[in-house]
Formats: C-alpha cells, structure tokens, sequence
C-alpha cells in the first residue's frame, strides 16, 4: 500500500500499474508452463516429417484448410465483442485492442497475396491449394453447405472428413457461442497466435525445398510467421490479461480453455499423419 508521506500520488499509481503489470506477468507465466507439455507435442510432432513430397503437402492441406477458415469465425467475434459494428456507433472502451482487433481483420480478411493481390488467408490457402494440385472439393461442398443455411453439424453430413478435424472445428464454435470475450481470446491467443510461428517454421523446414514447385504454399507459411512472430502473439497476450484482469476465475478459465485448444490442434495433426 502507499503512505501519504514521502510518496508523491505519481508514484503511488506507478507502484500500481508496476505490481498489476506484474500479476498479469505471473498469471500469463503459469499458462505458459501449463501449456509446455503440449506445446512441444506439437512442435516435436510426426506429421511434420512426412511433408517430403507434393502429396503428403496436399493431404495436410486439404485437412488443415478447414483450421484456416474458422479462425476468422474466432477473430470475427472478438471483433463483434472489443468493436462497436452497431448503428449507433459507440468508441470502444479500449482503443488500443480495438485497433489490434481491426488490424489483424485487415491483415487476415484483406491481405496482399504473392501475386500482388487483395485476398483473404482463407482464398490465398485456398489458390495455394489449387498450385499444390490439392482437392479443395470438401471445402467447398462444406461452405456451400453453410452458406444454403444448414447448421455447422450437419454440413459435415456428406462428407467423408475425420472425427477429428470436426472435433477441431466444433470447439472453436462452441468457444464461440460461450460469449465470453476471455474464453474465446484465449482459443484465439494460445491456440491460434501465439503457437503458430513454432509449428509453421517445422512446416517450412519440411516444405521449403519445393518451393518453386508450390510458392503460394511457402508464402502463405511466411506471411503468418512474420505477422504473427512479429507483432500478432505478443499484442494477443495483452488482450487476454485486459480481458481478464485480475479476475482469477477468468484466468482459470483461459488455462482450460487453452489446453484443450492444443489439444485439439495435437489430434487434428494425429488426424492428418494418419491420413498421409
């Protein structure tokens, strides 16, 4: 506590901030630790040696495409939820996530491609698929299928996709429909930004030697890696310590729901290994 004397009011609030600042340090520490465990199943997984040839790349793509698509479904709701997107416009109670939310909107929804291109990382995937020869017939019978109004479970119906790539998808929605800001910045941060530059560099260093062969592919590994290495991982951490303050039940709440997202990333790359 500060004392009125000898400690001008600067001061005291410095000496706030500093030990708030170093809560969230301490509780994003313990998450960390928390997650080793699966995060170096994930760097030190199999699937990543299997990507030697063009086929084995297709196969991780047309399984690992549907991973790309629902991420923007997570980005868009912290948008929905840390934005205003309503008429009436209100500002946001913080500008500062507000803007980290919009720019990785732009970045994701709109990006420049390696042709020079807007697009999404969704439709850049997409033309990395079709350069790699990669059927992209199950996406699209499965968008097409959300897009006449059928219901995520039963888009899957005619489709002959593993349990768990569904499994995969499923959580990120009912991440989702929680609406819980902090639960689903958490599926977001530690289950998406902050673990993808480790396990895309294992990627590439599988990939890379092909790249004439299939660039778009390369490119699109690269993109995320400086985008998410450089400023996307360490602006996520600051979101989910403003979202959970020092709520400790919330912060519980971010460990769960990040171990079980890695968890689920752990059988989607289960799911793909044994598909090659």
């Amino acid at each position: 506590m500060c004392s009125h004397f000898g400690s001008s009011a600067e001061a005291c609030i410095f000496a706030k901030k500093q030990h708030t600042s170093m809560t969230y340090e301490s509780q994003l520490a313990q998450i960390e630790l928390a997650l080793k465990p699966y995060r170096n199943a994930l760097q030190n997984h199999a699937v990543y040696h299997k990507l030697q040839s063009v086929k084995s790349i297709c196969t991780f793509a047309e399984l690992h495409v549907y991973a790309v698509w629902d991420f923007m479904s997570l980005l868009k709701s912290l948008q929905l939820h840390l934005t205003c997107t309503n008429v009436p416009w209100f500002p946001s109670k913080n500008p500062n996530l507000a803007r980290f939310i919009n720019e990785i909107v732009l970045e994701e929804e709109t990006d420049i491609d390696a042709n020079g291109h807007i697009k999404s990382h969704y439709e850049m995937y997409l033309d990395a698929m079709q350069q790699l020869g990669a059927s992209t017939k199950g996406i699209h019978a499965f968008m097409q299928a959300l897009t006449s109004g059928i219901s995520l479970n039963n888009a899957w119906t005619n489709l002959d996709i593993d349990q768990r790539v569904k499994n995969f998808v499923s959580f990120t929605f009912n991440t989702i429909n929680t609406g819980n800001p902090h639960k689903i910045a958490a599926a977001f941060t530690f289950g998406r930004e902050d673990i993808i530059p480790d396990i895309f560099i294992q990627i590439l260093q599988e990939a890379e030697d092909g790249e004439s062969q299939y660039h778009k592919f390369i490119y699109y590994l690269k993109r995320h890696i400086e985008l998410d290495g450089d400023s996307h991982g360490p602006l996520s951490l600051q979101l989910v310590s403003y979202l959970c303050g020092n709520d400790d039940a919330k912060w519980k709440d971010v460990q769960e729901v990040s171990i079980r997202a890695l968890q689920h990333r752990i059988a989607l790359w289960d799911a793909i290994a044994d598909a090659i």
